[in-house]
């Protein structure tokens, strides 16, 4: 960083990523920002920069405040971590100390060292920081992979919520396995505890979230934040006055005859050839999709072709996705399903999952946040087994249908897919 740069920071002030502070804090304070930044996006803190962006300079020499910068991230944080440092020369014999701290912090949450034994993680909320709620906390955990929410049991539910019908149809026709009779409920309890559909807990079973996600016979009554809100605007922003609006709810997977979910499960349109007898909510939505945007025939000779607004395989692959890998700690908020007159978006609530980035994504990074659901969602063949589904069904699959570039974009608490109609005008 330069002295110009330095200046551009000082002079836009606090805020998400940037913290001015005097180097004669308390160690705990210093530790507490440090702490916070690392769990969103990284970020600076200055020494030597006062509260109003006045510019006091570095109290310690520059040797001592870097072993004291070290000392104490590596003393009152947990995990330790060792910053970036560097000083820029301000001029009137003024130092500013610059602590760097990665956006790319893989062992969230970092937690401060408070009293003589407690550590407390902490969160930055635009230019404040402060201690996390234990919700937040949860999805910190998820970000880096230590805690996968559908392995979490649901209290209060129990095998009854579970949809027999589908689950046989998994193990006896996606599987290919052998699986308890419908009347045993002691072998299937053991069965789905074997692969975390069911959690054990003290010698009762209670449903994973990822097993009424993708089995439950009404997830939403349990777990509110499932389900697609569904709906197709008449123009470009959205109105009231939408064309169709829809709540789709139910597991994630469709019933199909016995024998049929094996071929069903490539991907082919939903159709009564298919053998499916009960749509899912991935299939709800992409039912949806094919009701509110259009289909040019063309005829090559006596062949008619159809050409659909959006490619299918891109669609299915962003809506798999974002059922897939939300954050289902975040309550009470559905996956965003919006058809424009120019566009598709998908909105999935939640942040990226730790060290996923769009870039990353882009060139096929494969990271899951419910490892479970993905899973199953993979056994049954919506999600590709090459893990390559962006890059290839939703990147190369707009470019080669109609040349555009989909937007990939994280936003705030949210992760948005959008698939351009047209190409933009020249």
């Amino acid at each position: 960083m330069n002295r110009s740069e330095l200046a551009e920071l000082i002079r836009n002030g606090e805020n998400s990523g940037i913290d001015f502070k005097r180097d004669d804090l308390a160690p705990e304070k210093l530790a507490k920002v440090a702490a916070a930044l690392l769990n969103l996006e990284g970020g600076h803190i200055l020494l030597g920069v006062e509260d109003d962006g006045a510019v006091s300079g570095l109290t310690r020499e520059r040797g001592r405040a870097e072993e004291w910068v070290m000392q104490v991230l590596r003393d009152h944080l947990q995990p330790g971590v060792i910053p970036y440092w560097e000083t820029i020369d301000w001029g009137e014999g003024k130092l500013v100390g610059i602590v760097t701290l990665s956006a790319d912090a893989p062992d969230k949450p970092y937690k401060v060292k408070r009293g003589s034994g407690a550590w407390v993680t902490q969160v930055r909320v635009g230019s404040t920081t402060r201690d996390a709620t234990r919700e937040e906390e949860a999805r910190l955990y998820m970000q880096s992979g230590q805690l996968q929410q559908d392995r979490k049991p649901v209290v209060g539910s129990t095998l009854a919520d579970l949809d027999l019908r589908r689950l046989i149809n998994y193990f006896r026709d996606i599987r290919g396995q052998d699986c308890p009779e419908s009347s045993d409920n002691v072998g299937w309890e053991r069965l789905l505890v074997n692969t975390e559909i069911m959690y054990g807990d003290r010698g009762r079973a209670i449903p994973s979230v990822g097993g009424l996600l993708l089995f439950g016979n009404a997830p939403n009554r349990h777990l509110a934040q499932a389900g697609i809100t569904a709906v197709a605007y008449p123009g470009t922003q959205k109105d009231y006055a939408a064309q169709g609006r829809e709540l789709l709810r139910g597991p994630l997977v469709s019933l199909f005859r016995e024998g049929a979910a094996g071929s069903r499960a490539s991907g082919a349109s939903v159709a009564p050839a298919a053998g499916l007898v009960e749509v899912g909510v991935i299939d709800m939505a992409m039912d949806f999709v094919r009701r509110h945007t259009h289909v040019t025939a063309t005829l090559d000779g006596a062949r008619r072709n159809d050409r659909w607004d959006y490619p299918e395989a891109a669609v299915r692959e962003a809506i798999v996705n974002a059922v897939a890998h939300r954050d289902y700690t975040i309550l009470g908020i559905d996956v965003d399903l919006a058809i424009f007159a120019d566009r598709l978006e998908i909105t999935s609530p939640g942040r990226l999952p730790n060290t996923v980035t769009v870039d990353k994504m882009r060139a096929g990074y494969r990271a899951s946040r419910n490892e479970l659901v993905k899973e199953v969602l993979r056994d049954y063949r919506y999600i590709e087994a090459t893990g390559l589904g962006v890059p290839r069904k939703i990147v190369a699959g707009m470019r080669e249908h109609n040349g555009t570039d989909p937007d990939l974009v994280e936003e705030d608490s949210r992760f948005v897919v959008r698939l351009w109609k047209h190409p933009p005008a020249p």
